[in-house]
């Protein structure tokens, strides 16, 4: 009994490209399509109500109820090893309309704070780019803590020299 061994000296069959490029041609259509639609707002879009803003008589009416509380000007000294430096800075406080009041007369104990706050930030923080940013961010925390119950809404800067 001898075996016989066939080879199959056939090559075998190439597949068709045609549905992989078909594949590609519609990922890439539809991809574009989706980028489109939400590009444009068609789908996703944040609810927009600026065709009921343009129908009101009274476009003061569409302000935010917001009122703003100056703080006194603070001149800080700040320097240290002998080379004394002086910080001098002004600030708003935005708060509710209705919050007005009670923010004016906690007033006394937000400069407090803030003077405080301020005395205790060294030079090197404040020679950072960013330092302005996180200095407004303590701020204002220092600030809602004090005042309590979501008064203050935002602290303005209106004044940051370094003399």
């Amino acid at each position: 009994m001898a075996d016989t061994v066939e080879t199959n000296d056939e090559e075998p069959k190439k597949r068709s490209k045609k549905p992989l490029l078909i594949g590609v041609l519609l990922a890439v259509i539809l991809g574009g399509a989706g980028f489109y639609a939400v590009w444009s707002g068609l789908i996703l879009a944040p609810s927009d109500h600026t065709e009921d803003a343009h129908d009101d008589e009274n476009p003061a009416s569409l302000l935010p109820d917001i009122a703003f509380v100056p703080i006194p000007p603070l001149v800080i000294n700040i320097g240290a090893n002998g080379r004394p430096q002086h910080l001098r800075f002004q600030a708003q406080l935005e708060v509710a309309s209705s919050a007005e009041q009670e923010v004016t007369d906690l007033l006394p104990r937000i400069v407090d704070v803030l003077n405080g706050y301020l005395r205790a930030v060294e030079m090197s923080e404040l020679e950072q780019r960013t330092a302005l940013v996180r200095l407004r961010a303590q701020m204002l925390r220092r600030v809602q803590v004090v005042t309590g119950g979501g008064r203050v809404r935002d602290l303005l800067i209106m004044e940051f020299v370094l003399n």
